[in-house]
């Protein structure tokens, strides 16, 4: 493509755009709203998945130890643990630990609790592992090692993340895929109700022997630049709608539960996202829009 050809459908391009101000608006808006939709689908998943992924760090194997070990010898039993494979953080609980961790989840009245001895809890082991899926072949490894009397290790809860994890997934991967194909429907649509009031200009071209191409490239630019600006606009709508969502979920009490990651995380694949889908969206549609009237 040539320099002046460039200029010269840019500037066509940018013409089109603003002669057709209600429907390039109309275009607009709705690049907008679509990627608001699918950019919030996508924020709550991430956030979702990135709960999920603090829950299921947070689920561990308890490994008991014998009762007739001394601390000494429970302690001994941490290198073993820690070289089995999917270990990823072992932490050992002396039996003076136990009691006091169970005083206090459980211990509402102290006096009920202030003659517990610290003998009849048992020194354990709290484990961590990598992959989930594999919790119990875990589990029955750890339960191999010497000394350690009993394992508890929650399957059902762990199964229950991972279930959990790969539906958000599908859903948010469906979803995506269908605001995205919606958003192409819409720009087609809406690019070739602004071509229709061109049609005959179009015929007249070919007729003069212009090239498909040549008579395709200012359409391109106008979707381009109308992609474009709507992800700008898309991206700090976005922005501001994330933050007020996440100060009103920290302000709330019954909500505090929820981790929601900083934007500033985000800000950079959330911006790529908006401006690529922005320019495909605006692009697809335009050349889906003038396809029709280039066959004369």
């Amino acid at each position: 493509m040539k320099r002046h050809d460039f200029k010269y459908f840019f500037r066509e391009g940018t013409s089109n755009m603003f002669s057709h101000g209600f429907m390039s608006f109309a275009a607009v808006g709705m690049i907008i709203a679509c990627l608001l939709i699918m950019g919030t689908f996508s924020l709550v998943a991430v956030n979702a998945n990135a709960n999920l992924q603090n829950l299921k760090q947070q689920s561990e194997i308890l490994a008991f130890i014998d009762e007739n070990y001394t601390e000494e010898q429970a302690r001994a039993i941490e290198s073993k643990i820690a070289a089995i494979e999917n270990v990823r953080e072992v932490t050992f609980i002396s039996k003076q630990q136990a009691m006091e961790n169970y005083t206090e989840e459980y211990g509402e009245d102290e006096a009920l609790f202030q003659d517990l001895e610290p003998e009849i809890f048992r020194d354990r082991y709290s484990i961590r592992i990598v992959d989930l899926e594999q919790m119990m072949e875990t589990a029955a490894q750890i339960d191999q090692i010497e000394g350690v009397a009993k394992i508890r290790a929650d399957e059902d809860l762990s199964k229950g993340f991972l279930t959990i994890s790969k539906i958000a997934t599908i859903v948010c991967l469906a979803l995506i895929a269908v605001l995205l194909i919606v958003s192409l429907f819409i720009m087609s649509n809406t690019i070739k109700l602004t071509t229709f009031d061109r049609k005959d200009e179009i015929a007249i071209m070919k007729m003069v022997g212009a090239t498909d191409g040549f008579i395709r490239w200012p359409f391109v630019y106008e979707g381009l630049l109308l992609g474009l600006f709507s992800a700008v606009i898309a991206f700090f709508l976005q922005w501001g709608l994330y933050v007020g969502i996440s100060t009103g979920i920290a302000a709330s009490d019954t909500l505090q539960l929820i981790d929601i990651l900083p934007f500033t995380e985000l800000l950079g694949p959330v911006l790529i996202v908006f401006v690529v889908v922005g320019l495909l969206v605006g692009i697809a549609g335009s050349l889906m829009a003038i396809r029709k009237f280039l066959r004369v």
